[in-house]
């Protein structure tokens, strides 16, 4: 992987375009996630990289909901393979009884498993969806293609960076979905049960770190409103952006002040 001076103002987000980009190479993205990833890293801009409270009493809810799920799943496509494979191998030790399924739109056998070696590399004892044993009706592409095991039977499903015609179906045959995704205007956070707005590995941190917390407290607040949690997430890139505006403007008549002024 290239090297990233840590130096730079934007050392992060140069990693992780990186690491996508080696993850191609690999196999494991293929180029229409980058795309995705750009567009979401967009709407990360707009939160000032930062969980807002809205998302985090998301995360909360999703925590409760998915320690008293009989069967939760969290569904994981090339993208949140590349981006989060520790956080989800935490995750998984965090609450035993999520099982990890990959479930992709542009499936290949030697895809699939690529996603799975790199899943198991980083911690997660059990893979499910390399070879889908079942399918999910009304669905045309082979996101339809799942594990009997696990999101065939899912009663809540964790679904990062998805496809919302997927989630749809997801909700039609009774599950209850829990999305994590940056654009609050996407289908996908429009037609999940619970949309948490944040970017994928803060998100996943702190679930787990809810789920730890939950084991002492399990009894949490009812979930807020998926149209709540929308609204606020706009609400909150509104006043971000108007803030940049009401600065951008500021330096503008600073700069445009007459010499004598600026030096007063």
């Amino acid at each position: 992987m290239t090297w990233i001076d840590p130096s730079h103002p934007r050392f992060e987000s140069l990693r992780v375009r990186a690491r996508l980009a080696a993850a191609a190479r690999a196999g494991v993205v293929v180029p229409e996630g980058l795309i995705a990833h750009g567009r979401g890293e967009a709407f990360d801009y707009f939160l000032g990289e930062q969980t807002t409270p809205s998302a985090a009493r998301a995360i909360r809810a999703a925590a409760a909901w998915l320690r008293r799920a009989r069967s939760p799943v969290l569904s994981v496509n090339g993208n949140v393979a590349a981006l989060a494979a520790p956080e989800i191998a935490a995750l998984s030790r965090a609450l035993p009884t999520l099982k990890v399924e990959v479930n992709l739109f542009h499936r290949t056998p030697r895809r699939a498993a690529a996603i799975a070696r790199r899943l198991r590399r980083a911690g997660v004892r059990r893979v499910l969806g390399v070879r889908p044993t079942a399918r999910i009706r009304g669905l045309p592409s082979d996101r339809a293609w799942v594990d009997a095991d696990g999101i065939a039977q899912a009663d809540v499903c964790l679904i990062p960076l998805e496809d919302g015609d997927r989630a749809e179906a997801l909700r039609r045959r009774g599950c209850r979905v829990i999305s994590i995704d940056l654009n609050p205007l996407s289908r996908t956070s429009r037609v999940a049960d619970l949309p948490i707005v944040d970017e994928l590995s803060r998100a996943l941190r702190a679930l787990r770190k809810e789920l730890e917390r939950e084991r002492s407290t399990p009894r949490a607040a009812p979930a807020p409103s998926a149209e709540w949690l929308l609204a606020e997430a706009i609400a909150a890139m509104r006043r971000r952006l108007a803030t940049a505006a009401t600065r951008g403007r500021s330096r503008r008549r600073r700069s445009a002040a007459p010499a004598s002024r600026r030096r007063d």
